[in-house]
């Protein structure tokens, strides 16, 4: 599979891209500075060097035309402005799926959070991230022509991934190693029959192969 990662620089996009190209996969990560180029080929991904903010439809497309799958692993980050969690967490989003649309790309998997709600109230930065992510979720629901999965990440952390998630529609609150939903995302790609679920994932017993699998069943 070739797999088109917005936000390739991210922790959770290089953990995915190690994943991808250790089983043999084809990965290419767009990146906003060049100099990030280095750390996606150690990573074995091709760099695609593109800023999400300012980029078009078209320039995306074809960045992401042949892809078998994308991942939108973008974000502003944290120490970041209200007005970027807008261009990035909720309009790069959308920008990624103008394209995918328009390149013929049907597999779109969204890493979004737990409590995104596109009607979020509260005058925070955080608040206004989890009404970014919640619009960029209900923004790619709403695309007749690609088969979403929305994932949605507890308090993410960087412990040793355990390989054992609660990955559920509804999980309640709860922490999960990055290396996890990496390795949730890397399963995701290639589970269409998780498409058009919006999926919540914590630490959980259960082998993520398995999770995966059993969510698709419950389609």
């Amino acid at each position: 599979m070739r797999i088109v990662i917005a936000g390739g620089h991210g922790q959770i996009a290089l953990r995915l891209e190690r994943l991808l190209a250790a089983r043999g996969d084809e990965a290419a990560g767009i990146i906003r500075r060049r100099e990030q180029a280095d750390d996606l080929r150690a990573a074995g991904a091709e760099p695609v060097v593109l800023d999400l903010e300012s980029a078009s439809v078209d320039e995306v497309a074809d960045a992401v035309r042949g892809a078998d799958a994308v991942v939108f692993a973008a974000g502003a980050g944290p120490g970041s402005t209200v007005e970027r969690k807008e261009t990035v967490d909720r309009a790069a989003a959308v920008l990624l799926a103008d394209a995918a649309e328009r390149a013929g790309v049907r597999r779109y998997v969204i890493v979004s959070s737990i409590n995104a709600d596109s009607g979020h109230e509260g005058d925070g930065v955080f608040d206004a991230y989890l009404r970014a992510k919640g619009a960029a979720d209900d923004a790619v629901r709403s695309r007749s022509a690609l088969d979403w999965t929305v994932l949605r990440p507890g308090a993410l952390t960087d412990d040793a991934g355990t390989g054992l998630v609660n990955l559920a529609e509804k999980t309640g609150r709860g922490p999960v190693p990055r290396d996890d939903v990496a390795a949730v995302l890397a399963d995701l790609v290639r589970s269409p029959e998780t498409a058009g679920r919006t999926l919540e994932l914590i630490g959980g017993s259960v082998p993520v192969t398995d999770a995966v699998h059993a969510a698709g069943q419950d389609a």
